[in-house]
């Protein structure tokens, strides 16, 4: 959800050609997956057009490609670390943790709250473009 919420924000903003976003999980339970239907159905209510992927593993090689390696809570956090090394963990973050209110993103695997999720994410990736692009701006 957050791939695709980001990267409609930053298109809406002018800035899609300024980012590049791609999901990876840290775990092996959903690769292959499509994103779940719940997901889909929100993306949909709210007219944000679904990235279309399959879940794959993140690597080692993702630390050192992407400038920021965004988790949804500490647990996912920590998992990113593990995958991509400490030389890396400056980029590691959670995406909340660019707002006034850090705290994990509401996981609908277990709430099966999409609307509290959707709720999360959009907080999130709007500070998150602020974060980088302050006042439509790249940061320096």
């Amino acid at each position: 959800m957050a791939e695709s919420v980001f990267a409609h924000l930053a298109e809406k903003r002018g800035l899609g050609g300024e980012v590049a976003v791609s999901s990876a999980a840290a775990h092996t339970d959903e690769i292959g997956n499509p994103p779940h239907r719940g997901t889909r159905e929100k993306l949909k209510e709210m007219g944000i057009p679904l990235i279309p992927h399959r879940a794959r593993l993140l690597t080692r090689e993702d630390g050192e490609k992407y400038d920021l390696l965004i988790g949804m809570d500490e647990y996912n956090r920590r998992d990113i670390l593990r995958v991509v090394g400490a030389e890396n963990a400056h980029k590691v973050k959670c995406l909340l943790d660019f707002t006034p209110h850090p705290r994990a993103i509401a996981d609908p695997w277990y709430t099966g709250n999409f609307d509290e999720t959707y709720s999360d994410i959009i907080e999130g990736c709007t500070a998150l473009l602020e974060y980088l692009f302050p006042n439509g701006r790249e940061r320096t």
